[in-house]
């Protein structure tokens, strides 16, 4: 007992890390409370018109894809950390690279060879970051990968940990409840750091015909031996509480309910915050009735046992894959003129939810309301749903007619032709055989890129996407399936290739969190307005997923390229669309200023100070085009100053966007400016 009350002092609840220095970017949100924020003021209103790329950075993969070409990664979603001017990036082929955080020069790159195997699960080859852990003169990173290991590397030099795990690495399909095909089962996000405990979550392949999947439990591993220290089982077993939510024996043979999203920690507490998925499988839950817990909840574990401290369930018995997709931000608010340590989960739904983060309980009523009822044979939808009264939806939920685009009479009148073909409704409206549009649906309201908060103003800043997904039933084959119906879920495209509802189809809203109202709320970047049918219309926003960071001057913020299909499962192709990173006002908004990119940004930008010069780094690529890091700055240094030129390639705001859907070859960039780039510097103006 002594030795057991020894180890959780020295390995969970031991002395807290030192803090970051200034300037340091150490987790993939910056800090574990997912706040996307930086205090450096360097880049501001006034100096945003100067930004530069500094350097760009060519990601191994492309390398790798020229040589066997039937690799085809998904974006680069990747945001890196920075600590002690290095910066540390995954690649969507699972690579770990440590970069000069001055001059993008690689200082070693590490292939654990994950692209050798299978075609990992899901969405194939891809990964969103790494985790950095030090002690003294120890410092490791550590990535969990695509094919199911947990690995530590020396951060010095990139050599696995022998020491750690079997000569660096841990089986992550070892040590379940159940055995499991490595095949349905990986990590894309990084894990969480809790002094010396690695927290790590799981992605399940989660549209299955079949009742039986892998498990999606949390666990945590002592980050120096990779000893596996706790597990907390997602679906409550024999006897555990929340087990009666799974009727029947539904408990015993259903999977997923993962986390396959960022999770966050507060250190203070000792506290790590899970947003857990949907069970097994997405749009039918006919063979698991009840409630389901701990599916689509948010669960406060202590992070040195694994003991849960609360939870909140967000869906009952989940049939739209409304899984909560990013971190929770840990958020410090004063309500009614109390403090408050609460926690702000943002939702593919819609709604931001906002509990007390130490006792669970809402900071603002939650109330349980009626949504319609299924229509599938042996299947049962929970009679209501939690609604939050405060803050109202960032984003359209439900459709009626009135939603509908209506530019010009013909048009609405074409995208009412189109909904008449399916059911529809309010949120929550249960899928069916004949369809069901959805609003938002799975990829629609916020997503994995998460929201932004600022301590000094308590407000958050949510990027979401009002995308319709039609969800759509059929009897599965009981030859090759032991479920009753398996389902789909569709982007509803509108009329003439438009979308289907009324703009904006992308935006950002800024939301008080110590009033619990919005503050404001803008479309995303121009959207489609340069179709012959809404030509010279003002900014509609663009129909894919978006990026924010905050820093002490300004919100910045990009989105993702269009994608389209390449006719093979799991590949898609990006096409750029207006690449740009913008410059905002975070007290209203206002577009101060633009950058243009090479390509449309894929994951979360970042920022650091690397000797003297704050930075700016976004992910742009993959998915078809060249995977690469960008990096701007608008005070260049001599030591910056001699990274490889790629010239100014700041703009006016005031411009009219540029819409090119230029499909870019694959591949690393050449080492010269592209003709591109250069009518792209000479189109710099000065600000008026």
């Amino acid at each position: 007992m002594f030795s057991a009350i020894l180890w959780i002092a020295l390995s969970g609840h031991g002395q807290p890390r030192p803090a970051a220095p200034p300037g340091e970017w150490r987790s993939y949100n910056g800090t574990q409370t997912g706040a996307k924020y930086s205090p450096l003021n360097q880049i501001n209103p006034a100096t945003a018109r100067k930004l530069k790329v500094a350097w760009r950075w060519s990601s191994p993969d492309n390398e790798l894809m020229q040589k066997h070409r039937r690799l085809w990664p998904h974006g680069f979603e990747v945001t890196p950390v920075m600590v002690r001017d290095v910066l540390y990036v995954s690649t969507s082929l699972n690579q770990v690279a440590a970069i000069d955080a001055t001059t993008g020069k690689s200082i070693w790159v590490h292939d654990p060879e994950t692209w050798k195997g299978p075609v990992p699960t899901n969405f194939g080859f891809i990964h969103r970051g790494v985790a950095y852990w030090e002690d003294g003169s120890d410092r490791r990173i550590l990535i969990a990968t695509a094919d199911a290991y947990l690995l530590a590397l020396d951060a010095r030099t990139g050599k696995p940990v022998a020491s750690f795990g079997r000569n660096g690495r841990v089986d992550l399909t070892q040590g379940l409840r159940k055995p499991i095909d490595r095949r349905l089962y990986g990590v894309t996000s990084p894990p969480a750091i809790y002094r010396n405990v690695v927290i790590v979550g799981s992605s399940v392949f989660d549209n299955t015909s079949r009742q039986d999947q892998p498990p999606g439990d949390v666990r945590g591993f002592d980050v120096r031996t990779g000893r596996q220290i706790w597990t907390f089982q997602s679906i409550p077993q024999a006897g555990a509480p929340g087990n009666d939510t799974w009727e029947g024996d539904s408990w015993k043979y259903s999977g997923n309910t993962n986390v396959w999203a960022v999770m966050s920690v507060d250190e203070t507490l000792g506290y790590v915050y899970l947003p857990f998925s949907t069970p097994t499988n997405d749009f039918y839950g006919g063979h698991r009735l009840g409630n389901n817990l701990f599916a689509d909840s948010l669960v406060c574990l202590d992070a040195a046992t694994g003991k849960r401290i609360w939870h909140f369930q967000f869906v009952h018995h989940g049939l739209w894959d409304y899984d909560l997709p990013a971190a929770p931000n840990l958020v410090d608010i004063t309500v009614a003129g109390k403090r408050i340590k609460a926690v702000a989960q943002v939702s593919k739904q819609g709604f931001v939810y906002v509990l007390d983060r130490v006792t669970g309980a809402p900071v603002w009523p939650i109330v349980e309301r009626p949504v319609p009822r299924s229509s599938i044979p042996g299947e049962r939808a929970a009679p209501t749903q939690p609604f939050p009264t405060r803050p109202r939806p960032f984003d359209r939920q439900g459709i009626t007619v009135n939603d509908l685009i209506d530019f010009t009479p013909e048009l609405r009148k074409e995208a009412l032709a189109i909904l008449k073909k399916y059911d529809y409704g309010p949120l929550f409206t249960p899928p069916t055989e004949r369809g069901t549009v959805s609003v938002p649906g799975w990829v629609g309201g916020a997503s994995w890129a998460g929201a932004a908060f600022d301590p000094e103003t308590r407000t958050l800043y949510v990027p979401s996407v009002t995308n319709p997904i039609l969800y759509t039933l059929q009897k599965a084959n009981p030859k090759t399936a032991d479920v009753r119906y398996v389902g789909r879920g569709d982007a509803l495209v509108g009329p003439r290739g438009l979308p289907l509802l009324k703009p904006p189809y992308g935006r950002i809203t800024a939301i008080d969190l110590n009033r619990g109202e919005h503050a404001w709320m803008i479309p995303l970047g121009s959207g489609p307005r340069d179709h012959p049918a809404i030509k010279a219309r003002g900014p509609l926003g663009w129909p894919q997923r978006g990026f924010v960071l905050l820093t002490k001057a300004l919100l910045f913020a990009c989105w993702e390229g269009q994608r389209v299909g390449t006719g093979r499962p799991l590949q898609h192709k990006f096409e750029t669309v207006e690449p740009v990173l913008q410059a905002h006002d975070k007290a209203t908004g206002k577009l101060l200023w633009k950058v243009d990119l090479p390509a449309n940004a894929s994951g979360s930008p970042m920022t650091y100070l690397s000797r003297g010069t704050q930075f700016v780094v976004v992910a742009v690529g993959g998915a078809g085009l060249p995977a690469q890091l960008v990096a701007l700055s608008a005070n260049l240094t001599p030591t910056a100053a001699r990274a490889p030129r790629a010239g100014s390639l700041a703009r006016h705001a005031g411009q009219d966007p540029d819409t090119r859907r230029a499909t870019r070859p694959q591949g690393p960039p050449p080492p010269q400016a592209s003709p591109r780039d250069r009518a792209l510097r000479r189109r710099t103006t000065a600000r008026q």
